[in-house]
């Protein structure tokens, strides 16, 4: 064989190995490799593919603002179905999918939400898991009257008051501490838990009583009425007390100590001769009391008439409903205002007036 064939025949040896390989090992090496290529490109496709879908459907600025009620008790999926359905995402199984990746799918709260298409799906899942409704929002203080509330509700544009002010006087609402509670403008009153409340635009009067009466029986639990009746008060009684106590004192720390006071008050029979009570009756509050004020004809004149008044005289928050009863274990009998609202309490009659006297002292001199 000459040279030129021998070297014909060893190039098409090689070609021949190359087409069929000659180490099984190399084969599932190289498939390997092309299997990883292949799943790595997959992956990453299907991932763009995914976070595109959790993208805003039309761009910042671009948007539309969507107005969408999210019913009570419904699941990711019942509210991504809505979300895809007014345009608000991409894609509801990846909004149900991202929801439970991030672990808020059994968070997401009800309410009416105002919406933008400008917002991505990953924004929209964090408001609705926060609840941040597109309703509004109003707070009520400590130590508030219904009168009070009513001006405030109004002024916001969130009430009809007169619709507001029928309700409170002839209402029905179905909570146990207001069985027998005879109907009348001070029918509510103290029942109304001062605290921050949000609404939206279809909250009605009748709503917002509710939420306030069913704040309040939150904070009436079985271990206050319990340690209320150990004192022998109803719960009105104790609201009642509680309101005065409220309406008395601006410190919490204080509130234990009047509370003690008034209790040790009613234990001997003397009248409560709260100020608070008084303005009540006059319906506003004055620095100084004078004697025409206190011969003022009203049940809820403590300075006339022993014992508690008809009923509450303001919204008492929480220290002062827990004040009521778990009071200051002191002998106190008397207080009179001191210092930044701050009060000083007596046991004597004659210890008590020189306070009053220091009193009216420094009230003269600042006018």
């Amino acid at each position: 064989m000459t040279e030129p064939e021998r070297s014909d025949k060893y190039v098409a040896a090689q070609i021949q190995t190359a087409k069929t390989g000659t180490s099984p090992g190399r084969k599932l090496f190289l498939s390997m490799v092309i299997f990883l290529l292949l799943f790595s490109a997959g992956l990453m496709s299907a991932y763009y593919s995914f976070t595109s879908l959790l993208k805003p459907v039309t761009g910042f600025g671009e948007g539309t603002n969507i107005v969408i009620t999210v019913p009570p008790g419904a699941n990711s999926a019942q509210i991504g179905d809505l979300m895809a359905t007014r345009g608000l995402i991409r894609n509801k199984l990846v909004f149900q999918t991202y929801a439970a990746y991030l672990g808020l799918d059994s968070r997401l709260q009800a309410g009416e939400y105002n919406f933008n298409t400008s917002l991505s799906t990953p924004e929209i899942i964090a408001r609705l898991a926060k609840g941040e409704t597109s309703g509004y929002s109003f707070t009520i203080p400590e130590g508030y009257t219904i009168n009070q509330i009513v001006d405030r509700l109004e002024e916001k544009k969130l009430i009809n008051r007169a619709k507001f002010l029928d309700l409170v006087a002839r209402g029905r609402f179905n909570y146990d501490f207001l069985q027998g509670l005879p109907e009348g403008p001070h029918r509510l009153e103290g029942y109304l838990f001062p605290d921050t409340y949000r609404i939206t635009s279809k909250t009605t009067e009748e709503d917002i009583i509710n939420m306030m009466l069913a704040r309040f029986a939150q904070r009436i639990t079985p271990e206050f009425r319990e340690k209320a009746a150990k004192y022998g008060f109803t719960v009105h009684q104790a609201v009642t007390l509680a309101s005065i106590i409220e309406r008395e004192a601006k410190q919490d720390e204080e509130r234990p100590k009047v509370a003690a006071v008034f209790l040790n008050r009613l234990k001997k029979g003397w009248k409560l001769e709260s100020c608070a009570t008084i303005q009540y009756v006059l319906g506003k509050t004055k620095s100084r009391l004078f004697e025409r004020d206190l011969q003022i004809d009203s049940p809820y004149n403590t300075y006339k008439y022993p014992g508690l008044p008809p009923g509450p005289i303001a919204s008492p928050g929480r220290p002062s409903l827990e004040a009521v009863v778990n009071p200051a274990n002191v002998d106190y009998m008397f207080f009179v205002v001191f210092e930044d609202g701050k009060h000083i309490f007596s046991r004597t009659l004659k210890e008590h007036d020189l306070n009053r006297a220091a009193y009216l002292k420094r009230l003269k001199a600042a006018q």
